[in-house]
């Protein structure tokens, strides 16, 4: 097995970086977190690879520094597996893509039965790749060199993957569908925070009442702060569940909620007075959380929109089986020609009059990328228009 080599140092990245300047072609770039293990999704080990220059390992709490790097590579095309997921983590170090290549979404957009990296790798050059490490703790230092061996090999053949993909989008004639994709994916904003993200609590169906509800808050409150200082998962500290065991205990004191067998996790009895505060402060709390929200924008589920909104149910129902027929012609997964939300949102409220023109930029508004808008637009009109009719003669005909 090669020795890898982790740079740990700013004066080795500059030295890195100037020799990745000096290389040929797209760069191949993979992040590794500490996901489960850490609160912050920041990188913990940067792999970059470019023909011609070699494949380096970077090791950002140390470097600390990486703008000689951007300044290497930052106008080249980067090549990455699931971008959207490294791309927070790159920005987070000033490292930004003037353009990407995205083999996973390319390979969605060929219809590729397995997209994840192995199996990508393995169906364009045939060759395997050990995915044992891909939950490891990357914040682990020293890191082992069978970890490191897998990192690096998350870039090594990347390049060539995105070469035989590039060829399979030309022939297909998707290339420009998949510019138009990556370059959404380069420029998405963040999604905003959610307003009560304490909600996402899982198990929280069975607590019922505000009061409860409000206690429940501030456990997941109190948490969320002790993760953030001490940069541990939440749910290493205190799982989910154990949260919500404690809320439907109804523990009226201290050492009850010691008691309570359910309330696991290594800082459950180590942080014991900060879970008691949060149960205390949310018995105390004035402003109650509703027992229901109502979702903001959200639509409602389609099995209720026959009740709801029984136009916009025939209309789904109509349109639905359109684009998966494109989808389908087109050898790609329906969700990666359009969003089945796009879709719900724009059968929901419809452009007035229905036209290809009329939808085509009602689902722009939404979204929607103009090779998307070209290949189901008139598809879709057409399916309005009809289902519209349909109900009409369907009337007519009882009448």
């Amino acid at each position: 097995m090669a020795e890898y080599v982790v740079i740990d140092d700013l004066a080795g990245a500059v030295d890195a970086a100037r020799l990745l300047a000096r290389g040929d072609g797209p760069v191949a770039v993979d992040v590794e977190r500490a996901s489960g293990f850490r609160y912050s999704q920041r990188a913990y080990l940067v792999q970059v690879f470019r023909r011609d220059a070699g494949l380096f390992l970077f090791d950002p709490p140390p470097i600390g520094d990486f703008t000689a790097l951007q300044a290497a590579i930052g106008g080249e095309e980067w090549v990455l597996h699931a971008a959207s997921q490294d791309l927070p983590s790159l920005r987070e170090l000033s490292l930004e893509p003037a353009r990407i290549f995205d083999t996973e979404l390319a390979a969605r957009l060929l219809g590729h039965d397995r997209v994840g990296l192995g199996a990508v790798v393995e169906d364009t050059l045939g060759i395997a790749l050990a995915k044992a490490h891909s939950a490891s703790d990357w914040s682990t230092r020293p890191l082992p060199q069978s970890w490191l061996e897998y990192a690096a090999l998350d870039v090594e053949h990347l390049v060539d993957v995105r070469d035989k993909l590039f060829a399979e989008l030309v022939e297909q004639g998707k290339a420009e569908f998949a510019a138009q994709e990556f370059r959404a994916v380069l420029e998405r904003e963040p999604k905003a925070p959610r307003e009560e993200p304490w909600r996402r609590l899982s198990g929280l169906h069975t607590v019922r009442g505000r009061k409860a509800l409000a206690i429940a808050r501030e456990l997941w409150t109190a948490r969320e702060e002790f993760a953030r200082e001490q940069d541990v998962a939440p749910g290493r500290l205190v799982p989910d569940r154990a949260i919500v065991a404690a809320v439907l205990a109804d523990p009226t004191s201290k050492s009850a909620l010691a008691a309570v067998k359910e309330f696991t996790g290594r800082a459950s009895r180590s942080q014991l007075d900060r879970w008691w505060a949060a149960i205390e402060a949310g018995r105390a709390a004035t402003k109650l959380p509703l027992e229901r929200t109502s979702g903001g924008d959200t639509l409602p589920p389609p099995r209720a929109w026959a009740d709801r909104n029984p136009e916009a149910d025939t209309r789904l129902k109509a349109a639905r089986p359109v684009v998966e027929r494109r989808a389908e012609e087109l050898r790609m997964p329906t969700e990666n020609l359009l969003t089945p939300e796009l879709l719900r949102r724009l059968a929901w409220s419809p452009p007035d009059p229905v036209t290809a023109a009329s939808v085509g930029e009602a689902l722009l508004t939404l979204g929607a990328r103009p090779w998307q808008v070209e290949e189901t637009s008139q598809g879709i009109a057409d399916a309005f228009v009809g289902s519209v009719q349909g109900v009409l003669h369907a009337s007519e005909t009882t009448s």
